[in-house]
């Protein structure tokens, strides 16, 4: 994994104007349902956290499909799904999505909510994909009204 790892960072490097970093996330392999829980968990404050833990729905299969990998920012881990093998331009797209949000990790990076650090990170997954003729809304059904609403900080209501 790790001469992968090191292609990423220098062509995320290269392209992004992303700092090179070679201190490497782990990467654990999990079911899908593990990384909705994670997913979802992470961008929810402290105090948001107990609310939606005593309103807490299970998640519909449709919204589950949709977290394709996900990255840890306090264990510094990529959780891709079981079954990954990284085989395919889109696999790996995935790992380079996750990848970005590890060097704005690394780099100490800021966003005004974690939306908005998805920018970049989609951005970069497309031209992944691109680079193989492929695109996220084949690949991965993210339309343009998607990547607007998932890069997008939305203000709710206090």
């Amino acid at each position: 994994m790790e001469p992968l790892l090191t292609a990423i960072v220098l062509w995320l490097s290269a392209n992004f104007n992303l700092p090179a970093a070679f201190n490497y996330p782990r990467v654990e392999f999990v079911p899908s349902i593990e990384m909705a829980t994670l997913r979802y968990k992470g961008l929810l404050t402290a105090r948001t956290r107990e609310a939606v833990a005593l309103a807490e729905q299970p998640m519909h299969a449709e919204q589950m499909r949709q977290v394709v990998a996900v990255y840890n920012d306090q264990n510094k881990t990529i959780y891709l799904p079981n079954g990954w093998k990284g085989r395919t331009p889109a696999e790996l797209s995935m790992l380079v999505h996750e990848m970005v949000h590890h060097l704005q990790n690394e780099a100490g990076l800021k966003y005004e909510c974690p939306q908005a650090r998805e920018k970049l990170a989609y951005e970069a997954q497309g031209r992944w994909l691109e680079l193989f003729g492929l695109n996220l809304e084949n690949e991965f059904e993210i339309d343009p009204l998607a990547l607007i609403l998932t890069t997008q900080c939305l203000i709710w209501p206090p």
